[in-house]
């Protein structure tokens, strides 16, 4: 076994539990939803202050200050310079690029005594653009990469699992300039290449996938997701490599359907219809067709959903999609981002007489109702806007609503009959769904989003008037690139990743020390022994935990060393009188009988080989 040191910093001092400031809890506690929060909330490594909010101890410290180091060093190697700007923000540079209101309620808002606005920072697009502004204004100076490490505030509506969704959480953004849209390509590869780096330096399992702007604005953006039955995102993937957030899938729409034949529409009676599986089965008993039954696919439902945009004005808008699908709300959010989705309530359908539940139909909606020569959203407008998926092309005919109590229209075509504002994609994405590039049937998986990248473009630039002049003398505005990495969530999802029933079981790179000494029994050379493997590990640059507490039962030392997920456990006790100490990997594995002489060579070679 190699005898190198597996850190070339300072030896480090080994953790004593008899000092540590932790206690290990046996109970889980009430509000823990997944396995992480139970964990690190059980093993001391975090306390909840506030929901979504909590407090960091002595290990969970250590494992973030490890993950940040990797995060650090990666981001160096990619050229990236490191800067760190304040929490707390005047509203200003937030009102010029109109996230003051777009965040809406997401934002935790402050007044300082003279009554001046203030945030804490969800994300800090604006002052890294300004940074720049305010120092650089030739081609000479850029391309630049910045990056910080940094708290960051959103008051989430509904905080969950413990670090995965909080209101103040650990990341690490990163901008790019650059002066041309070549350039941010080569930036953005450079980010890409690191984030990969990263997460293999760390162990996650990752998925790289297309994703959605949002709010953040920009072209092209994907993300870095870990794959949990626990994720809080839907991603897709395709036998032919196709991988998309579940929000990002485009809808293959089938071609256009000549329509010169197609029957007239016509309403039938059809009582007691308010679902589609209600609807399909009275269509089949009352009005059959002659070449097969009708089924959901044939219906057209009309979903009424309400919009809150964050001036606060609230609006009704209708998607039309299959009756054999539903809305999917968070597709729904990516759209209409950063306005607020939900159900219309009874209130709006009520102000809206003209919808009758269960019998909408799109002759009351968007263009079959709008003035000629009024724009879609204008002052005048007071149709509601009617979208569409992909699927309803031209041609196409439908049952749908025809806005009266007990009556449905058939054979409703699309292009003939009716036309839509356009098309959106609100449709739930299933199991089985053609792959958007045709590389076959889509597979739904869910995972943890640990990092974003985006290709901003110049949508900060333009709004706060960064520009440089280019190699002509003329002025420019910049490109920007934004990468950011969830580091506390990543903490969350390691943990998540590295546990068994009875507690962590942390890669080495991560863990709060390399080794776990516990000294068990109440025999003196017990811990004498114990303090020179210690002090030995320490001297080859191994970071130890020690369990040197004297009235503390074996059973204990070793539940407690199961929960806490060092990577290699050292048990001094019984064994001892024959010369024998043992060393458990945590993460499985079987025991080892080493001779107590040889003990720390053979446990720093194991560290050195966990590490590498």
């Amino acid at each position: 076994m190699s005898s190198a040191r597996p850190v070339a910093a300072t030896l480090p001092q080994p953790l004593r539990m008899s000092t540590l400031f932790v206690r290990t809890l046996r109970e889980d506690p009430a509000d823990a939803e997944v396995a992480s929060h139970r964990l690190l909330m059980r093993a001391g490594y975090v306390r909840r202050a506030a929901p979504g909010i909590y407090t960091w101890l002595p290990l969970g410290l250590r494992v973030l200050a490890k993950v940040e180091a990797v995060v650090r060093e990666e981001m160096v190697a990619a050229g990236a310079q490191e800067v760190h700007f304040p929490a707390l923000l005047p509203r200003d540079p937030y009102e010029a690029t109109g996230r003051w209101a777009e965040y809406g309620s997401n934002l935790f808002r402050l007044a300082d005594r003279r009554g001046g606005d203030y945030l804490l920072a969800p994300t800090h697009e604006e002052m890294f653009t300004l940074l720049v502004k305010d120092l650089y204004s030739s081609y000479k100076d850029l391309p630049v990469t910045l990056f910080q490490i940094q708290t960051k505030y959103r008051d989430e509506a509904r905080p969950r699992a413990g670090l995965i969704r909080g209101r103040e959480f650990v990341m690490k953004d990163a901008y790019s300039f650059n002066v041309d849209d070549e350039g941010l390509d080569t930036s953005y590869q450079l980010q890409r290449d690191a984030y990969q780096r990263i997460f293999e330096r760390l162990g996650l399992d990752y998925v790289i996938v297309a994703a959605t702007s949002g709010a953040m604005g920009g072209s092209r953006s994907e993300e870095f997701l870990t794959p949990t039955p626990i994720g809080e995102d839907t991603f897709v993937r395709s036998p032919g490599g196709y991988t998309a957030n579940v929000e990002a899938v485009v809808t293959p729409a089938p071609e256009p359907v000549p329509y010169d034949d197609a029957p007239a529409a016509h309403v039938e009676y059809t009582p007691e219809t308010p679902t589609i599986a209600r609807l399909v089965q009275v269509a089949n008993e009352m009005h059959p067709r002659p070449d097969r039954p009708w089924e959901a696919a044939d219906t057209l439902k009309n979903v009424v959903l309400a919009l809150t945009h964050p001036d606060g004005e609230r609006e009704l808008v209708v998607v039309g999609l299959p009756g054999d699908r539903d809305v999917d709300l968070k597709r729904v959010a990516a759209v209409f981002e950063p306005a607020e989705v939900e159900p219309a309530t009874e209130e709006d359908l009520a102000a809206r007489p003209l919808l009758v539940k269960g019998y909408i139909g799109p002759q009351v909606l968007g263009p079959n109702v709008r003035p000629a020569g009024v724009e879609v959203g204008s002052p005048e407008d007071t149709a509601i806007r009617y979208l569409v998926d992909p699927r309803v092309v031209e041609g196409t005919r439908w049952i749908t609503g025809a806005n009266s109590s007990g009556q449905h229209v058939f054979d409703l075509t699309v292009g003939r009959d009716f036309a839509v504002d356009g098309t959106i994609e609100a449709a739930e994405v299933r199991a089985g769904d053609p792959a958007p590039d045709g590389s076959g049937p889509l597979e739904l998986a869910r995972g943890i989003e640990i990092g974003h990248i985006f290709q901003l473009g110049r949508k900060y630039a333009r709004a706060l008037g960064l520009q440089v002049l280019d190699v002509n003398g003329k002025q420019v505005t910049v490109t920007m690139g934004s990468y950011g990495i969830g580091v506390s969530r990543v903490m969350a999802a390691l943990a998540e990743a590295n546990h068994d029933d009875v507690g962590l079981a942390w890669p080495a790179q991560v863990a709060p020390a390399h080794v776990h000494v516990v000294a068990t029994g109440k025999d003196a050379a017990v811990f004498e022994e114990a303090e020179r493997i210690v002090a030995g590990l320490a001297g080859q640059g191994v970071e130890v935990l020690y369990d040197d507490r004297p009235k503390v039962s074996p059973g204990v030392k070793f539940k407690d060393a199961e929960l806490l997920g060092v990577p290699l456990i050292v048990v001094v006790g019984r064994g001892l009188a024959e010369g024998i100490v043992e060393v458990r990997p945590r993460a499985g594995g079987d025991p080892e009988k080493v001779a107590v002489d040889e003990v720390v060579e053979h446990v720093t070679g194991q560290v050195v080989e966990l590490l590498a």
